[in-house]
C-alpha cells in the first residue's frame, strides 16, 4: 500500500505542510465537503488568514463571505471561535495536546487525531470515511452493520506508529480507490448515512440567506424571502435556525450577519 501511495498518492496542498494551523483549517473544511470543493478555497483562506491571530481578528461577515460555497456555515464560525481560543489561551499556537484540541469548537475525536498525526507525527488512532472503507474491506468483508468500536482496535493494531502521517494518508487513498472499484465498503458500517438532497433543502435556504447578507448587507426579513426566491416557510425556518445558532442576528427590524 505504501508503494502505491508513493507512486499514485493524491497530491493535495494540506499534505505538503506540517503547519498545525493549515492542517486544522483543511480538516474543518473537509468535514462533510468533497475535496474538489475545498481545493480552491483552501489556498485563498490561508493567504488571507495564515495563522490563528489573523483569523481571530477577522469579522464574522468576512469569514462567512470567504467560506461561501463550502456549506455548513457553522464550521466557519467554529473555526473563527477556535482561532480566538488558540490566540487567547494557547499564545497563538495550535495545541498538540489531544484534550486541548478536542476543547476547540468544531474539533471532535477525528479532527484532533488528524491534527496530531499530520502536524505533529503522533500515532493517534482515528476513523474517517475512507479509512473506514479500507478496514471494512480487509477485515470485515462479510459483515453488515459493523460499528466503529469494532474498527478502532483493528486500526490501532495495523497502525504504522513510526510514520502515522504517511500511513493514514495512504489508507485514505486506498479507501477512496476502493469505492471506485467495488460497491462502497462504507455502506456496511453501522454509521453509514447518505447525505440528504441539497436542492429544496433547508441547507440550500440557509446558504442563500448567508450569501445575500454577506454580499449585500442587512435586509428586512421580507426582503430576504423575496431575494431567496424559495418557499416562504423554508426560508423562514432557515432564518430562524441561523438566528438560533448565532450566524445572523436582528438589529431592529433588519437581519444581518453577526458582527462579532
Amino acid at each position: 500500500m505504501y508503494a502505491e501511495y508513493q507512486e499514485r498518492g493524491r497530491v493535495l496542498p494540506w499534505r505538503e505542510t506540517r503547519d498545525p494551523w493549515a492542517i486544522l483549517v483543511s480538516e474543518l473544511m473537509l468535514q462533510q465537503t468533497q475535496v474538489a470543493r475545498v481545493l480552491p478555497k483552501y489556498g485563498e483562506w490561508l493567504r488571507r488568514w495564515p495563522d490563528p491571530s489573523s483569523m481571530a481578528a477577522a469579522s464574522v461577515a468576512e469569514v462567512l463571505a470567504a467560506w461561501s460555497g463550502l456549506g455548513y456555515n457553522r464550521r466557519a464560525l467554529a473555526l473563527k471561535a477556535a482561532a480566538s481560543i488558540i490566540e487567547t489561551e494557547h499564545g497563538g499556537t495550535v495545541p498538540e495536546d489531544a484534550a486541548a484540541l478536542r476543547a476547540l469548537p468544531g474539533v471532535g475525536g477525528y479532527t484532533a487525531g488528524a491534527v496530531r498525526a499530520f502536524a505533529f507525527g503522533l500515532p493517534d488512532v482515528f476513523l474517517e470515511t475512507n479509512i473506514r472503507a479500507a478496514l471494512l474491506h480487509w477485515f470485515f468483508p462479510d459483515r453488515e452493520g459493523v460499528r466503529d468500536r469494532e474498527l478502532l482496535p483493528v486500526a490501532a493494531a495495523v497502525l504504522d506508529r513510526a510514520d502515522p502521517r504517511a500511513w493514514h494518508y495512504a489508507l485514505m487513498d486506498y479507501g477512496a480507490a476502493l469505492k471506485k472499484l467495488a460497491p462502497n465498503p462504507s455502506r456496511r458500517s453501522a454509521h453509514h448515512a447518505v447525505q440528504s438532497r441539497f436542492e429544496g433543502s433547508l441547507r440550500q435556504a440557509r446558504g442563500a440567506i448567508v450569501r445575500i447578507l454577506s454580499a449585500e448587507g442587512p435586509h428586512e426579513a421580507e426582503s430576504i424571502h423575496e431575494r431567496c426566491g424559495m418557499e416562504r416557510e423554508r426560508v423562514a425556518n432557515a432564518l430562524a435556525a441561523l438566528v438560533a445558532e448565532g450566524t445572523v442576528e436582528y438589529a431592529g427590524s433588519l437581519v444581518r450577519v453577526r458582527e462579532t
